[in-house]
């Protein structure tokens, strides 16, 4: 049976197009697979803390050697983790912030790429051990960045979150956009990124 994490980021709650095209996409791809089950998590509503030195030194400790101080700051990763790993297909929601991703998105990702957890050092350098997954990016941006636009150089928002994921393993990702919502290519795009959701929502 298949599992789904589905994550959404953006503040904007019910005004958000990121989270409306996902939501979109998760309830058509159930018609096909409705065994399937999700989980939830909404990060905009429910942030994570940012890391902190603690935090930082109980990535890095064994488990053997924590400390009960150790132990109460990577509690939260842990189970963010947990929940994570337990996933078989993730569907990631997200606006474009400052060409990038917003800081709730990135605090997670911060909580969740742990060595010895979701990536390992070895002789032959990092390898990712969130293997034979599956994740779709829903991205929102306020302008146009599709490739060959005069933005596209500086998205940073869709390179960052596949070389992220990819490093932890997952490589297999598709994606969504949805461009220039804040001026005159709104209407093209957001019928583009549904067009999109028909045809993955029966294949993926």
């Amino acid at each position: 049976m298949t599992h789904i994490l589905h994550i959404d980021t953006s503040p904007r709650l019910e005004r958000s197009h990121s989270r409306s095209l996902a939501r979109e996409f998760l309830e058509q791809w159930k018609q096909h697979h409705p065994e399937a089950t999700v989980t939830y998590r909404d990060l905009a509503l429910n942030p994570v803390p940012y890391i902190d030195e603690t935090w930082v030194r109980a990535k890095f400790t064994p488990e053997d050697d924590y400390t009960p101080e150790l132990e109460n700051a990577i509690a939260l990763s842990d189970q963010l983790v947990d929940e994570f790993l337990a996933a078989d297909r993730y569907v990631l929601s997200a606006p474009m912030y400052n060409f990038s991703i917003p800081a709730v998105l990135k605090s997670y990702i911060d909580y969740i790429v742990r060595p010895r957890r979701t990536f390992a050092v070895t002789q032959n350098g990092f390898q990712g051990l969130v293997t034979d997954r599956k994740m779709l990016l829903v991205q929102a941006r306020g302008s146009d960045f599709r490739p060959g636009s005069a933005y596209d150089a500086v998205n940073f928002q869709e390179p960052y979150l596949k070389t992220v994921f990819g490093f932890i393993g997952i490589t297999d990702i598709e994606t969504i956009n949805a461009n220039g919502l804040n001026i005159e290519l709104r209407d093209r795009e957001i019928a583009a990124a549904k067009s999109t959701i028909q045809t993955l929502a029966a294949t993926w």
